[in-house]
C-alpha cells in the first residue's frame, strides 16, 4: 500500500476531505496534514509539514490544495527535496510525473470539480518518471541558488 500525504488550506478543505475518502477506498494510506475545518487558514502552515514528510520519506508522494493552487505550489517548492506541480487537467498531471518527476501534485480547488480532481490524481499516480533527457534537465535545477 502506498502512503500519501495531503494538505490544504480552507479553500481546499472540502475537496481534501472528499479525496481522503477516495484515496482510502483505492487502497492508499493517507496522512492528512490539515487543515481540519473550513475556517480560514494559511496554506504555508500545511504545505511545510507535507513537504517535510515527503523529504523524510514518511510518505511516497503528496497532494496539495488551495484556492488557486499557486500559493501551495510556491510554499512546497521552497523545500529542496520537493518538485511540486500545479495541474488543471489529467494530461498536465501525467506530464508533471513523466517529465518532471514531481513528488507533489497541487490542485486549484476553486477551479476544478471533485470528479476532475479524481481524474487528475488517477493520471498522476499511474504515470512513471521517464528519466533520460528529463533526468538531465532535473539535474540542472540547483539545490540552492546563489
Amino acid at each position: 500500500m502506498k502512503k500519501i500525504g495531503i494538505a490544504s488550506d480552507h479553500a481546499g478543505y472540502e475537496m481534501k476531505e472528499f479525496l481522503v475518502g477516495y484515496l482510502g477506498a483505492m487502497g492508499y494510506e493517507v496522512l492528512d496534514f490539515g487543515t481540519h475545518s473550513p475556517e480560514s487558514a494559511d496554506y504555508p502552515d500545511y504545505a511545510h509539514p507535507l513537504a517535510e514528510a515527503v523529504e523524510r520519506g514518511e510518505v511516497e508522494r503528496g497532494i496539495g490544495l488551495c484556492g488557486s493552487g499557486e500559493g501551495m505550489t510556491i510554499a512546497l517548492n521552497k523545500h529542496q527535496g520537493i518538485r511540486a506541480g500545479l495541474v488543471w487537467d489529467p494530461e498536465v498531471a501525467t506530464l508533471i510525473r513523466r517529465h518532471n518527476n514531481a513528488n507533489v501534485i497541487v490542485l486549484p480547488a476553486r477551479f476544478v470539480t471533485n470528479d476532475e480532481a479524481v481524474h487528475m490524481l488517477d493520471a498522476y499516480f499511474s504515470a512513471e518518471f521517464e528519466g533520460g533527457r528529463h533526468q538531465k534537465r532535473i539535474d540542472k535545477i540547483p539545490v540552492a541558488c546563489k
